[in-house]
């Protein structure tokens, strides 16, 4: 039951937000189309995740087909490379507004808004598809995964046949969705963290009211990924289970809920749009 109602609050906030920004001409600016593929990916992100786990829940067997779980590992994983290197993209939209302001409808014009995010959504669905295509041709073991969702590293190691090529592909993938995404978040905070520094006072404002449920949100879903990445790679028995099931879920579910209350909080211009809609 409290699963459903998660699945609903995450749909209904999402799509809110998806909406007003869609409708309300005044967001048609970078930032809220940054948010608008962000929470998209919330929406994406979620059906990879609620209604397999509202399935199992209800099942007396937990399985799941092998199809049905490639699609949910291509899901998951996909959901998970998009948010970070969206929330890479939004860290430098935020540097070229505070540092940058004359430069900025140059520098970040609507048709390179919409290039960028086509990028982020393809790069990760190309860099998905060949990580299962290599999966795919392992001959495995078994097939239990001690997982409430599938997971691919999980399944490598269920294989009997060589997994150096798989291996060697994860490293490069991880390089690629970890530490290339920090690159540009590290270079516009140390900007920004510069410019407030030395800038005025509504400077130091702008930048707290903009940064900060950005900030929250890239702390957050990295604490959730640290843990998932911790667990997979690391004996963790010495975790009580059902603490291991949450933080294992966290990311998933926490992010999703976090964005829409985060922005739709601390944003004045969507805050005020929503309660023009709910309290005329």
């Amino acid at each position: 039951m409290l699963t459903a109602i998660l699945y609903i609050v995450i749909v209904f906030a999402n799509s809110l937000l998806i909406g007003v920004i869609c409708m309300k001409r005044s967001l048609h600016e970078p930032m809220y189309i940054f948010l608008c593929s962000l929470f998209v990916n919330e929406l994406y992100g979620s059906a990879g995740l609620f209604p397999s786990l509202l399935v199992q829940l209800v099942s007396d067997t937990h399985t799941i087909s092998a199809p049905l779980c490639f699609l949910q590992i291509f899901c998951l994983y996909t959901y998970g490379s998009i948010e970070f290197c969206s929330l890479a993209l939004m860290s430098y939209d935020r540097y070229l507004a505070i540092c940058c302001p004359l430069q900025y409808n140059t520098r970040m014009t609507s048709n390179k808004v919409a290039l960028f995010i086509a990028v982020i959504w393809l790069h990760s669905f190309i860099e998905l598809l060949i990580t299962l295509s290599l999966t795919n041709h392992l001959q495995l073991c078994g097939n239990i995964i001690n997982k409430v969702y599938c997971d691919n590293y999980l399944i490598v190691k269920l294989a009997c046949s060589d997994t150096r090529v798989n291996n060697i592909y994860g490293i490069i993938v991880t390089i690629l969705a970890v530490f290339v995404p920090l690159i540009p978040i590290l270079f516009s905070y140390m900007k920004i963290l510069k410019i407030c520094l030395v800038g005025s006072k509504e400077t130091r404002q702008k930048a707290v009211s903009t940064c900060t449920p950005h900030l929250a949100s890239l702390l957050n879903f990295s604490f959730g990924c640290a843990f998932e990445v911790f667990q997979s790679r690391f004996n963790m028995t010495s975790v009580p289970s059902v603490l291991r099931i949450i933080l294992s879920l966290y990311f998933l579910i926490c992010q999703p809920l976090f964005n829409p209350i985060m922005y739709g909080l601390r944003m004045s211009k969507i805050r005020q749009i929503c309660k023009s809609v709910f309290f005329r």
